[in-house]
């Protein structure tokens, strides 16, 4: 019989992975899920998700089977645990790999050992009890590629995949192409937009007028048509930087999750902000610039080699706050000026380096 896995874990036949959310942490997790996967080529491997988070596995053949149950939704949290602890144990796993590393999912696997379901191997991204060791990096603070990597670590298995990884289902593909035509899109001959961000995280939004300026620098450049993407949140925003020219292809509520990365495929460029949305659109494997003011960019800006960010080194930035007390000029993102992003675009394309002005210090990550 072939080895499962790295040699210390031949007795692996069976593995649970965790990740419940959110779905752009669940997209950068993909990555691992690719690994693992790779790792261990003979074990059946389930997958324990949350239901927002299950549509992005919907058609993944890395998984057996999907375990979905809402923890989180009030008047159901009993019922759900219950429910987890129920099927979690008739799994009989081997190993259970924890992604998802928070006290919530700490505590429902304490309570599998102490009914007696517990797997010989239980790994997570933090350490400690009930896992059976310490990732050298625990720290929640480190990117999360720098997390996943040194759990892989313990595992025994290379770190090989840098991108999101997505399956979409043949549904998805053909609904892709089908917008793709309608919209008279051409591969390598439009840039795609990504202008949100969740509704409490607002301050993380460059803006509707600058994407509208920067989507007609870019038809200016030589594209053709520029997409602009977004979800429930964005509705309005997606609506206003439409409206800056016959050139822009509003998708907005047009496409699925797993239909996002097939219209991004064939995208000469894709800028974005610090978004779920733009961690999905990272699986495209396409240039993509992120740009970043209230958070790090090098700790959220998507994975992948072609992924690039900009923050301007602003006293406020890293703030992480809900609220601007000085919102209406939103320094971070407006020192980010549509001209000098357009620039950078251009440099990332094979163009003439920008050249930053000199009052400003920006980081490129």
């Amino acid at each position: 019989m072939p080895e499962s896995g790295p040699s210390r874990f031949r007795d692996v036949r069976r593995i649970l992975v965790i990740k419940w959310s959110a779905l752009g942490d669940a997209a950068v997790a993909s990555a691992a899920m690719e690994d693992i996967h790779a790792g261990f080529p003979g074990a059946e491997i389930d997958f324990n998700t949350q239901p927002a988070v299950a549509r992005l596995f919907a058609h993944d053949s890395r998984f057996r089977k999907l375990i979905v149950l809402d923890m989180r939704r009030r008047g159901e949290r009993l019922r759900n645990a219950l429910a987890w602890l129920k099927q979690v144990r008739a799994g009989h796993y081997d190993m259970i790999v924890d992604l998802q590393g928070t006290d919530r999912t700490r505590l429902m696997l304490i309570l599998l050992r102490l009914i007696g379901g517990g797997p010989r191997y239980l790994f997570g991204t933090r350490g400690g009890f009930p896992y059976t060791a310490r990732p050298e990096v625990s720290d929640k603070a480190a990117p999360a590629m720098t997390q996943l990597g040194s759990l892989l670590d313990l595992l025994g298995v290379p770190a090989r995949t840098d991108r999101p990884v997505l399956h979409a289902g043949e549904a998805h593909l053909a609904r892709a192409r089908q917008v793709i035509a309608e919209s008279g899109l051409q591969a390598g001959r439009y840039a795609v937009l990504l202008p949100g961000s969740q509704a409490a995280g607002w301050l993380k939004r460059w803006g509707t007028a600058r994407f509208g300026e920067l989507g007609r620098r870019l038809v200016a450049m030589g594209l053709d048509k520029v997409v602009v993407i977004g979800g429930p949140d964005e509705i309005e925003d997606c609506q206003t930087i439409a409206a800056a020219g016959a050139f822009m292809v509003n998708l907005n509520g047009r496409l699925d999750l797993l239909e996002i990365a097939p219209v991004c495929a064939g995208a000469a460029v894709i800028i974005g902000n610090d978004t779920g949305t733009a961690h999905i659109a990272a699986s495209a494997d396409r240039p993509m610039l992120i740009l970043c003011g209230p958070t790090p960019a090098g700790r959220v800006k998507p994975i992948g080699s072609k992924v690039h960010a900009l923050q301007a080194q602003v006293p406020c930035r890293n703030c992480y706050a809900k609220h601007c007390p000085d919102a209406e000029r939103h320094v971070c993102m407006a020192v980010l000026t549509p001209e000098f992003v357009a620039a950078e675009v251009a440099a990332m394309l094979g163009g003439p380096a920008n050249a930053v002005p000199s009052e400003v210090v920006i980081d490129r990550c």
